[in-house]
């Protein structure tokens, strides 16, 4: 593939972009089946289908001709497919809602049947023929095309914090896009940022087809003109509103609206949560190969999309109080939302190191997730994993595979106390993966980045320095509960007390005086209001035992619904 400063020749594009000598993915019964969704058109050479930023195109099969896709930012041209007939275009922002980030142009006219974004919704919920043909083939795009670099462009130094938080928002919401460092490149980057009236000073600046130069901007700002956004229903009360969207969240947005509640699911990073940043989850129920965070929480949405559930991303809680029969949830922007329940799956955030100088190598050079973003940047590269959990096991796998070496870290002696067998095996068997035992970060090295770091022998006392650029944390989590404090009982650790667990003097209040039971098992201190997942005090911290809390906690919320309409 070209760099994006010039041209590809079409005979270049790989999978998972088919060319007309691939073979076809759709038979013609299934082509057939579409048909029964959307409607022929006859195409001309030169015909443009859709334009990068396109958020109302139509879903398109090939019939007869072909179709040219291409990135064709800031007058620079890139092909990235040669479509022909019985293949289709298309990627998960026909889904989401997104804007595309290609182009597509007719090179040789023909027959398309164009499927509108609403329909190919029905087809990929109702039709089990096509629904994991067209789902896969979304997910494999979306990944070629993260690890490609189209669309939106992010310009920025990668020792700035801010231009840390972008890449690593884009990457957490699978956004396609191109990373344009001013320390590697400056000359390119500044004719970018000067051909769209920007300049160094302003970085990072994240462009989006041209239409959209933003300076510095908030995760949200960013979120609004790629289109994650919702505009939330001003005065409407939700049956259920749901915090948080890893798998408890997406659990029960998912249950909850497939059994008639009105739901949201608010998620104030990525949808997913911890579990959506995975490589590869290895030991979930039914998929004997394993899938990918990524994997598991597109399809979770879809799922929720199909029976009506909204959600919004990135909308933070901050607050929670009674408001008569209902809650109000406090938004970060100043906005609020109206809920008959809530379920509380707001999950954890990684715990940090106890170092000095640690917030001046945050995001460049210290990171609590390894995705993309991270492999691409220490590619090559030294880097260390601190943590004896499935999470570090997982990161350092997956960096092992790019970086050139990995050290992983651990506090105690013995690496199969806390990390899964099959993750022991991977670490061990991996020949550039070296686990020191009984060692501890006590110093981190470096003027304006990261360069090394002083590690401890926690049995002699010893210590050492370790050079490194890239050192990934996984230490434990702490809740993120900060929006319920005041509000629900939590336990020391800050995680949510329910059921059981919640102390005689929690329930004194006038609610629950006027009530003839106890809190159901996830029920918290506050009528209502349930708990599901990594953040309830208790909770085993799987990702399928979290799906698990998630539907038992809308089978709560019915039982809690069905005794206040009485």
């Amino acid at each position: 593939m070209a760099d994006g400063r010039g041209e590809t020749s079409s005979t270049s594009a790989p999978e998972p972009f088919r060319t007309t000598r691939g073979p076809s993915p759709l038979r013609t019964d299934q082509i057939e089946v579409l048909k029964g969704y959307g409607r022929s058109m006859t195409t001309e050479a030169g015909q443009t289908l859709f334009r990068a930023g396109d958020t109302t195109n139509d879903f398109f099969v090939i019939l007869e001709g072909e179709v040219r896709v291409v990135d064709d930012f800031a007058g620079t041209v890139r092909t990235m497919g040669i479509f022909g007939p019985g293949t289709f275009l298309g990627d998960l922002y026909m889904l989401t809602g997104q804007g595309v980030p290609l182009s597509a142009v007719v090179s040789v006219g023909g027959t398309l049947l164009a499927v509108p974004r609403d329909r190919l919704k029905k087809v990929v919920t109702e039709e089990s023929d096509l629904s994991n043909l067209i789902l896969d083939t979304f997910m494999a795009r979306r990944s070629f095309l993260m690890k490609t670099g189209v669309g939106l462009r992010i310009v920025g130094s990668r020792h700035y914090r801010d231009a840390t938080r972008l890449r690593e928002f884009a990457t957490r919401n699978r956004l396609p896009h191109v990373w344009i460092d001013l320390d590697d490149d400056r000359e390119r980057a500044e004719a970018l940022l000067e051909r769209f009236g920007a300049k160094p000073s302003d970085a990072p600046v994240a462009i989006w087809q041209g239409d959209h130069v933003l300076r510095n901007p908030s995760n949200p700002e960013l979120a609004r003109i790629m289109g994650l956004t919702v505009d939330l229903p001003k005065g409407r009360t939700y049956d259920l509103v749901v915090v948080g969207a890893g798998p408890a969240g997406l659990g029960a947005a998912v249950y909850g609206s497939s059994e008639g509640l009105q739901t949201l699911a608010l998620e104030a990073v990525a949808l997913g949560g911890q579990a959506g940043t995975s490589s590869r989850i290895e030991n979930y129920l039914g998929f004997p190969v394993g899938l990918s965070g990524f994997e598991l929480a597109t399809r979770a949405l879809t799922q929720a999309d199909k029976f009506g559930a909204e959600t919004a991303v990135p909308e933070e809680a901050v607050s929670l109080t009674r408001d008569g029969a209902c809650y109000r949830i406090g938004l970060r922007d100043g906005g609020e939302v109206l809920a008959r329940s809530v379920i509380a799956a707001s999950g954890a955030r990684y715990v940090k190191l106890d170092v000095p100088r640690l917030e001046e190598f945050e995001g460049v050079g210290i990171h609590y997730a390894a995705t993309e973003a991270e492999v691409q940047r220490f590619e090559g590269e030294d880097v260390i994993v601190v943590g004896g959990g499935n999470s570090a096991g997982q990161a350092a796998v997956y960096l092992a595979r790019r970086t050139r070496s990995v050290r992983l870290l651990i506090r105690g002696s013995d690496l199969t106390k806390g990390m899964s067998k099959y993750l022991v095996d991977r670490v061990r068997a991996a020949a550039n993966i070296e686990v020191l035992g009984n060692t501890e970060v006590r110093a981190l090295e470096g003027e304006d980045r990261l360069d090394g770091i002083v590690v401890e022998d926690n049995r002699s006392g010893s210590r050492r320095p370790i050079g490194t650029s890239g050192l990934f944390v996984f230490i434990g989590a702490q809740a993120n509960t900060s929006w319920l404090h005041g509000a629900a009982e939590l336990d020391r650790r800050g995680f949510v007390l329910t059921g059981n667990a919640l102390d005689a003097s929690a329930l004194q209040g006038e609610r629950w005086q006027g009530l003839s039971r106890q809190p159901y098992n996830l029920e918290t201190s506050l009528v209502g209001v349930f708990a599901a997942g990594d953040v309830r005090s208790g909770s085993v911290k799987r990702c399928a035992s979290a799906v698990g809390e998630g539907a038992m906690a809308v089978s709560l919320v019915h039982q809690y619904l069905a005794e206040t309409a009485a």
